[in-house]
């Protein structure tokens, strides 16, 4: 298993960061994944939003990191999760696995973000143009 980077930041990231740190000469396929803030949300329109994270969120990337990359021995990932305010059109979430062969790539990739979104202990503070507010928990 080859997790090379799991971590949850408080500055920018995107997927063309963590690629060549990913990418070796034995791998065929990449595949990326970035959780890109959005405009709206359920019907309604978002101007920016925050991340909090529990103090062993980072523990937390590291362990589902762990676990994904021992079920795809085969892959190689990284994957960052960013706390802090956002605005529309940055990145939240950032993953690579690569692979000799692209089906262990997407399939490892997808699980992933799953994981990531279902056990990390960070939620969401979203901000509508309306003036309202809506905290969203990772952990539902």
């Amino acid at each position: 298993m080859s997790v090379i980077r799991a971590d949850v930041v408080e500055t920018p990231i995107s997927t063309e960061s963590l690629e060549p740190e990913v990418v070796t000469d034995t791998c065929g396929a990449a595949v990326s994944f970035s959780g890109i803030i959005r405009n709206h949300d359920g019907g309604r329109s978002v101007r920016g939003l925050s991340y909090e994270s529990h103090p062993l969120a980072g523990d937390q990337i590291l362990e589902v990191a762990a676990r994904i990359a021992a079920a795809h021995p085969e892959v190689r990932l990284a994957v960052s999760h960013r706390v802090g305010a956002l605005e529309i059109g940055d990145v939240a979430l950032a993953a690579v696995v690569a692979s000799a062969h692209r089906k262990d790539s997407f399939a490892a990739c997808a699980e992933l973000i799953d994981e990531v979104k279902a056990e990390v202990a960070i939620w969401k503070h979203q901000h509508f143009t309306d003036g309202t507010e809506e905290w969203v928990g990772a952990l539902e």
